[in-house]
């Protein structure tokens, strides 16, 4: 009697363990092998391939630029967002002047 009270104490972690061992094979029966997958994607993983390929080479062949007048890559474009540019300012004031 010994036995079957000390199952009676483990019933729903025998309960889950069973369930959990049935749905995990339902799903390896179930799921698709991974040749499947992969004859699937091939072109969009050749194609992601060949895509970072391209850009790794493009990084290698392309020299760093060498700006000139000592600039942060950027600013000038930052410049522009942040306000008007220097060139257009001048005609702005210009155009309030003679309001």
């Amino acid at each position: 009697m010994e036995i079957p009270e000390k199952l009676l104490k483990f019933k729903f972690h025998i309960l889950f363990a069973s369930v959990f061992s049935l749905l995990i094979i339902s799903i390896i029966y179930v799921a698709p092998r991974f040749l499947e997958i992969l004859a699937y994607f091939w072109p969009l993983l050749v194609s992601t391939a060949l895509f970072l390929i391209t850009v790794i080479v493009f990084g290698q062949i392309s020299p760093p630029t060498t700006e000139a007048s000592g600039e942060k890559t950027g600013e000038v474009i930052l410049d522009y967002v942040a306000g008007q540019p220097e060139q257009v300012q001048p005609e702005v004031e210009s155009y309030k002047s003679d309001e």
